[in-house]
């Protein structure tokens, strides 16, 4: 297989135009984001049956070719596990290219491990096992070793091999239109935001929180998103999450105060102390916004369990006549919260909706009930 490395402009619209009578690209992106709010794009790999790519972003000052090959909507664009890689186009040219087509969300579909990595799928689908040398690589550094980037055309050089197999085999089977809503959802642009005004539900502890606390969390959340965003900088550069938890709990009142709540650096302290005293005396007698159901799930009772049981059966059933693994329907914590009315499910969205959410939803309204017929257990009723 052909492979090239483009590090000049020229290079770049030569390969656009080889490639834009393609029906699909395989993508993957390799970056930093160590320093950075922003994910720093470093190398972006291209491949096809033919040919694969390793485009210098670093070298090159106009990406435009590439972007708009990327985007065109005649081309289906094939990645695996594609949020980070759609985050870095989406704040590149601030919308999301699209058909896309992901690996990793349609494998389950063939009986593949849920959630399963690259490496791990290109052994269980093709055999092969792929080195995991440079997995750790700081790709901002030039020039790039060849063996870097052999490391990194092998993310799409096997990601195409996967994707005929999938592809060809969920056609066969009748499921490739089952993927449809969940590929058109991962081109939705409020997946890769980050509106300051909700990066308090990203702080893992702010359910324990209460009153003027968790509204001293929530301002103080959306300052250092705000300032994060503007400054260019990780979210933990300014302030780390249990940081900013012990501050919301005590909320000190002068400069002495804060300085006492440990992990506060000196720097944050010199810097910001002014702005985070602020915000806790405009939040002291605030009311927050209220804590949405999925942040906190209560210990199911009794009856729950019992539903949830119930349900749980309703997925092997359908799991068995479908040949997929159970789990690849609706774990038993996606029943736990269903049962408890929460939802914003994944089983309630994409081709699990149809195939086993909404009966699940039918189950728990009475429209369909479970019988034992002959030994097997069968579910009767409207949808």
């Amino acid at each position: 297989m052909e492979t090239l490395y483009i590090d000049t402009s020229e290079k770049l619209l030569e390969l656009c135009q080889r490639l834009q009578s393609c029906e699909w690209l395989a993508l993957d992106t390799e970056f930093m984001r160590e320093k950075t709010y922003y994910p720093q794009l470093c190398l972006l790999q291209i491949g096809t049956p033919e040919m694969t790519a390793c485009i210098d972003p670093l070298a090159i000052d106009n990406m435009q070719p590439v972007l708009d090959l990327i985007y065109n909507p005649d081309i289906t664009k094939v990645l695996h596990a594609c949020g980070q890689d759609m985050e870095i186009f989406y704040h590149l040219r601030g919308s999301l290219p699209g058909p896309v087509f992901d690996t990793q969300i349609a494998a389950p579909l063939l009986g593949f491990a849920e959630q399963a990595g690259y490496a791990r799928l290109v052994e269980d689908i093709l055999g092969v096992q792929l080195k995991k040398s440079h997995t750790r690589a700081d790709w901002s550094h030039r020039p790039l070793s060849n063996a870097q980037l052999e490391y990194a055309a092998d993310d799409v050089v096997y990601l195409c091999q996967i994707y005929t197999v999938l592809r060809d085999k969920l056609f066969q089977r009748g499921r490739l239109d089952w993927l449809q809503d969940d590929f058109l959802g991962l081109s939705d642009p409020g997946r890769y935001s980050n509106p300051p005004e909700k990066a308090w539900r990203r702080v893992k502890a702010a359910h324990k929180l209460r009153g003027s606390q968790l509204a001293t969390l929530q301002a103080f959340a959306a300052w250092r998103e705000e300032c994060a965003q503007q400054e260019n900088l990780p979210r933990g550069w300014l302030v780390k999450d249990d940081v900013m938890v012990d501050i919301a709990k005590q909320q000190p009142v002068n400069v002495e105060e804060l300085a006492r709540i440990r992990g506060l650096g000196e720097r944050t302290l010199k810097r910001r102390s002014d702005a985070i005293l602020k915000i806790i005396q405009n939040n002291r007698d605030s009311k927050p916004e209220a804590m949405p159901d999925y942040v906190r799930s209560a210990k199911p009772s009794v009856e729950q369990e019992a539903v949830i049981d119930l349900l749980n059966a309703v997925v092997h059933v359908r799991a068995a006549e479908h040949q997929l693994n159970p789990v690849q329907l609706a774990s038993r914590k996606q029943l736990q919260k269903m049962v408890q009315g929460e939802q914003a499910l994944e089983l309630m969205n994409g081709w699990r909706r149809k195939l086993i959410g909404e009966e699940l939803q039918a189950v728990l309204k009475g429209k369909r009930h479970l019988h034992i017929k002959d030994g097997a257990l069968t579910i009767t009723g409207d949808t």
